[in-house]
């Protein structure tokens, strides 16, 4: 285990809720939850397309972008449905309870994707401690959210 690593996720966690934050301003601020996504991810395209470009990383051919296979390139989409989903939640849920319920979804489809070693992650079968663990966390979703 690499505490660089681990010490990147925290920061990137520690972060999250200001993302949501100012997303959601900018939603307020433009009347709609889909133009701050559209923004956000636009700034965020310009910012790692210049990083791209000052790093002067090579792209493959087009021929080879061709062959990788359609469910690859999911993975924009689904961080449009997330981003847009924080904006237009966060604000009538609070910060806490998203994160809290985005972090029990996380952990329910890690816990499927460790089990079965889809997306090539390696196989770390279910345990019932990883069970518990995922339930302790499904009891303090309903505990924030009541409280």
């Amino acid at each position: 285990m690499s505490y660089f690593h681990i010490g990147l996720a925290l920061i990137a966690g520690l972060i999250i809720p200001v993302q949501i934050g100012l997303n959601a301003n900018l939603a307020d601020r433009l009347g709609h939850s889909i133009l701050a996504t559209v923004i956000s991810f636009g700034v965020g395209f310009s910012v790692l397309s210049l990083y791209s470009l000052s790093a002067r990383l090579i792209w493959p051919p087009v021929g080879e972008l061709t062959r990788i296979p359609w469910w690859m390139w999911c993975g924009g989409m689904i961080g449009a449905f997330v981003v847009w989903v924080s904006v237009f939640t966060g604000p009538k849920i609070g910060a806490m309870t998203l994160l809290a319920t985005f972090l029990a979804g996380q952990m329910v489809a890690s816990i499927v994707i460790d089990h079965y070693g889809l997306l090539g992650f390696p196989i770390r079968p279910l345990s019932w401690e990883r069970g518990l663990g995922v339930l302790l966390l499904a009891t303090g979703v309903y505990l924030i959210r009541k409280f």
